[in-house]
């Protein structure tokens, strides 16, 4: 099945300022980019859609897309698989159902559950299941770090407890918890807090999987210092971590920045993957 067209899904919350600009942005820069769509569960959001590279060379990289939980589409990346695929790397984007008439951890299970399906059908499409690395930008990079450093889902979803390589969030939110320095509560939270510190990363280090954590240097006011404490909180556990800060970048810069070549995340992504 080829890609759905963003006006097959379900209506989304209304998009902030920067949400506007960044669908807008996003789908120009996936314009005319063709990959595969498979079903992981019943709901429009429950799919995934994998870009094979020509020459595979077996790692896969699994993308959550942004959009503050609320809103966002795994067709927004599609502008990040051309040169991922081009230096042989399978590209799968994870649609998520959203908040807030979704609460958590409803994203997090279906996470897991599109993981299933890329460690049951990847190879396939060129993936090999045992070098599966996941990234995410924003509240995506937020679902990528909780998966990687959680060990209290694989089992359930059927995995091995060390299904994933690696991680590479990109802008990602790590704490939920009062004096976070975020303007407002997630809505896909509940509103007494009562799920802050489990939808935290930063709390709830159980695993250390090799991390490559990436921020701009404009990002949003809070993203800086919450990346630093986990990259502390990481290596303070044992981790294997590498950072890199994106310069002249704002939020949505940093995402854009993902699909360049030429950039400066993709150099450093794909070496950083080539040697784990």
């Amino acid at each position: 099945m080829v890609l759905r067209t963003i006006d097959s899904y379900p209506a989304q919350e209304p998009f902030s300022e920067i949400g506007i600009k960044y669908n807008v942005e996003a789908q120009r820069l996936s314009a005319g980019i063709d990959g595969e769509n498979f079903a992981y569960g019943d709901d429009p959001y429950q799919e995934v859609a994998v870009f094979k590279a020509a020459n595979p060379n077996g790692t896969v990289l699994a993308f959550m897309h942004g959009g503050g939980w609320v809103n966002g589409y795994k067709e927004w990346v599609a502008f990040m698989a051309p040169a991922l695929n081009a230096a042989g790397i399978t590209f799968v984007s994870i649609g998520y159902q959203l908040g807030p008439v979704n609460k958590w951890p409803t994203g997090t299970k279906d996470v897991a559950a599109a993981l299933k399906w890329i460690h049951d059908n990847i190879a396939s499409h060129g993936g090999d299941p045992s070098r599966v690395f996941i990234s995410g930008h924003s509240a995506g990079g937020h679902y990528a770090t909780w998966m990687a450093v959680r060990d209290d889902w694989q089992e359930a979803a059927g995995l091995p407890s060390d299904f994933i390589r690696g991680a590479l969030p990109i802008s990602g939110v790590y704490d939920f918890t009062p004096g976070n320095g975020m303007a407002m509560h997630p809505r896909v939270l509940d509103a007494d807090h009562a799920d802050d510190i489990d939808a935290s990363p930063l709390y709830t280090i159980a695993r250390t999987p090799p991390f490559f954590m990436a921020w701009a240097d404009n990002d949003l006011p809070p993203l800086a210092p919450q990346a630093e404490k986990m990259v502390a909180a990481l290596r303070d556990a044992g981790g294997d971590v590498t950072t890199l800060v994106l310069e002249g970048l704002d939020h949505s810069g940093a995402s854009y920045e993902s699909g360049k070549a030429d950039g400066q995340w993709l150099p450093g992504a794909l070496d950083w993957m080539a040697s784990h």
